[in-house]
């Protein structure tokens, strides 16, 4: 990817494969944040390959969960590599289900769907985990075996195969992935800026109990991270160090057609749950900004005798903030997809999520203009514009 320079000395990237002229304006900090959900993480794959396209350089990669995993190949890899790496692990990943002719309609594709769920549940997921041969409730107790349905040794291999761990923690981009601590029950990121990271850290932002096991990290067991919250946009902001453009991935929308049966209740319960901690992250942020600059108008205003207080001080460093720029690139719910989705690892899903990504991401370059004025002057806002 081109690192270019316009005359006010931001990157720029290109808005559109159409459009050379037009260019996208890049702060100092361009982060990539990637939710949980499973097989839907094709997506995010579709909306890194896009990026790549458009000349967006990376400065940070945060994950959750399987967003956890495709930032450890994103910046476990050379630019050039990134891209064949996230393509390898999802054709590896979808190979006990290849994309067969169906009927029209989609009563037929939800009900293909369900059957190729229902495989992944009975038979495993290739490069990604597979039944126990003992059942848990024979398994010692306290064991691997005795936590989880699954053993998660083939995302082992797979992660060894497909990142380097030596370049994710002396390369130029940082890593972040949230777990959470069985024993406490605390949030914690593991970032390559504070520790080194292993392939551990990877898996652990990735166990998702009952199916998964916990992993070992210095003496304490982590389970994945979405089960407190299923995006790392907070700790991206709590630790912002410049003005910062942020591509937030949303598996799960946060609106919803009306469920009609028990299916659709528990799909919908599920995209709720899992979106309502980015509404409230975005939503923060913006009133928190709101807040900051009523604050420094107020100062503003004080006469100088005033303002050289200790108080006043201690208000105007907490008033200080840097721009960031919140881009939305939300999975939208297709008719056919159901409460599974997100273990539904057939190869035409697949294929279609990654698609879906890559289109988002063009319609968001070509529909720029609006967050290109919002980092010219600074400002804090967060845009959708994938919506028709």
């Amino acid at each position: 990817m081109a690192d270019r320079e316009n005359g006010m000395g931001f990157r720029q990237a290109r808005t559109s494969d159409e459009v050379e002229g037009t260019r996208l304006p890049l702060p100092e900090c361009c982060a990539l944040v990637l939710q949980g959900g499973g097989a839907l993480g094709s997506y995010q794959a579709g909306i890194y390959e896009a990026l790549a396209a458009a000349d967006v350089p990376l400065d940070w990669v945060a994950g959750i969960s399987i967003g956890a995993i495709n930032a450890a190949i994103i910046v476990g890899n050379p630019p050039e590599r990134r891209v064949e790496r996230l393509r390898r692990f999802w054709d590896r990943l979808t190979s006990a289900l290849p994309a067969l002719p169906l009927w029209p309609g989609d009563k037929m594709r939800e009900f293909a769907n369900e059957a190729s769920a229902a495989w992944v549940a009975a038979t495993g997921v290739p490069g990604f985990f597979r039944p126990r041969l003992v059942p848990p409730l024979f398994a010692t107790p306290g064991t691997p075996g005795a936590l989880s349905l699954y053993d998660t040794a083939p995302l082992r291999d797979s992660l060894l195969e497909l990142v380097d761990f030596d370049l994710l923690n002396t390369g130029p981009v940082r890593y972040s992935a949230g777990a959470v601590n069985v024993r406490t029950g605390n949030f914690i990121f593991f970032d390559n800026r504070e520790r080194t990271i292993t392939v551990d850290h990877v898996m652990a932002s990735g166990a998702l109990p009952p199916g998964l096991p916990p992993v070992e990290i210095d003496g304490e067991l982590y389970w994945d991270g979405g089960i407190v919250s299923n995006t790392p946009l907070q700790h991206v902001l709590d630790n912002q160090y410049a003005p910062t453009l942020i591509f937030q991935v949303d598996l799960f929308p946060s609106t919803g057609r009306m469920p009609t049966t028990l299916l659709e209740a528990a799909e919908r319960e599920k995209d709720i749950r899992f979106s309502s901690r980015t509404r409230l992250s975005t939503d923060m942020l913006l009133k928190q900004r709101q807040l900051k600059r009523a604050l420094r108008r107020l100062i503003d205003q004080l006469p100088p005798d005033l303002r050289s207080g200790e108080d006043v001080a201690l208000l105007a460093e907490a008033a200080r903030e840097l721009p960031v720029s919140v881009v939305h690139l939300i999975h939208r719910v297709r008719q056919w997809e159901s409460q599974s989705k997100d273990y539904e690892f057939s190869r035409r899903s697949m294929v279609e999520h990654w698609q879906a990504g890559m289109d988002d991401v063009r319609k968001t370059m070509q529909r720029s203009g609006i967050v290109a004025m919002n980092i010219l002057d600074g400002r804090t806002a967060a845009f959708d514009l994938t919506r028709s």
